[in-house]
């Protein structure tokens, strides 16, 4: 199997550096350059083990070592970068989300079709232990057919301690394309069901006092594929204490015609209660080593078509963003 040229662009969010390291130990693929021209943000990454040795992207892009991009710069400059990476003929993997608007997906969409390029993202909650084991009790039919799901993702604002372009106008993109992208991503993979109407979405601010622009709240509820349907939370208003030590962190519900199933990430065990049976059964996570990069080759070597769901998971979210502001 060849061996990849992967290089790093942009280390604004510490999500990167999990994609970094994950790349180092990776087998398939080697780490060719990093660029990063925020100082701040570069002396963090050096200091994360991040070795610098490309001056530009354009620099980056110009290498023919490099055959992936990684992207981990501020949200509202993603887009761009990765519209850039496609365009020179570059395969591309980002921390989520990938971008900011429609437009901007839909020309990474044009490219990598058009080019015959893969995209990956960090969706790396698809790989928790108690999403696969959840994931089996829906396949074997333990819940019947789906009817209800909730899930909430809420998070610690953290104001002063997150990058300070969090809040300012136009890098961040909206709280519901920041966050709901794990929860939508889980729905269509762990339950095989797409959106098929957004029935209401609201983004509105009422603690990110200081960043009036940010509207750190947000809720919606859809309409699923097969007629289900489906109420999230995925607001920044866990209390800043607790930091994201809260057991009801990424809660999921789902309900069925023979029964229910509940859980977060952070759960010992997955709940499934059925209809016919008054006590509830305990079941075990299933422990994962794999990670969005082996999507990712996997994809480029033929053997996966992640990139489809990577891209139509964009979408729906960036949609419910959308309908959220107008």
């Amino acid at each position: 199997m060849k061996k990849y040229g992967i290089a790093f662009a942009g280390f604004r969010h510490g999500h990167i550096f999990g994609l970094y390291n994950a790349a180092l130990e990776n087998e398939n693929v080697n780490v060719v350059s990093a660029w990063e021209e925020n100082e701040e943000a570069k002396k963090s990454a050096c200091e994360n083990g991040v070795v610098f040795n490309c001056e530009s992207f354009e620099d980056m892009l110009s290498d023919e070592k490099v055959d992936i991009v990684a992207i981990g710069d501020y949200y509202g400059r993603r887009g761009r970068l990765a519209i850039k990476a496609l365009e020179a003929g570059k395969h591309v993997i980002a921390d989520k989300p990938l971008c900011t608007s429609l437009d901007e997906l839909y020309e990474i969409k044009r490219l990598a079709k058009e080019k015959n390029l893969k995209v990956g993202m960090m969706l790396d909650m698809r790989y928790n232990k108690n999403v696969l084991a959840a994931k089996k009790l829906v396949e074997s039919g333990e819940v019947g057919e789906i009817n209800n799901v909730y899930f909430g993702g809420q998070h610690p604002l953290l104001y002063g301690e997150r990058p300070a372009w969090y809040f300012e106008e136009g890098k961040h993109g909206g709280t519901i394309n920041d966050i709901a992208i794990h929860g939508i991503d889980i729905v269509k993979t762990l339950l095989h069901l797409d959106v098929k109407e957004i029935c209401a979405a609201r983004c509105w601010n009422k603690l990110a006092k200081e960043a009036p622009c940010f509207k750190e709240s947000g809720q919606f509820m859809l309409t699923l594929s097969n007629g289900a349907g489906l109420i999230a939370d995925v607001s920044y208003t866990t209390p800043d204490k607790v930091r994201y030590s809260l057991p009801y962190y990424w809660d999921f519900k789902i309900w069925g015609t023979e029964g229910m199933i509940a859980f977060s990430i952070y759960s010992e065990k997955v709940e499934l209660y059925k209809k016919t049976q008054e006590s509830v059964t305990l079941c075990d996570g299933i422990e994962s080593t794999r990670n969005n990069l082996d999507d990712l080759i996997d994809d480029i070597n033929g053997n996966d078509n992640s990139t489809e769901g990577i891209l139509s998971c964009a979408e729906t979210v960036l949609k419910i963003q959308s309908f959220a502001d107008r």
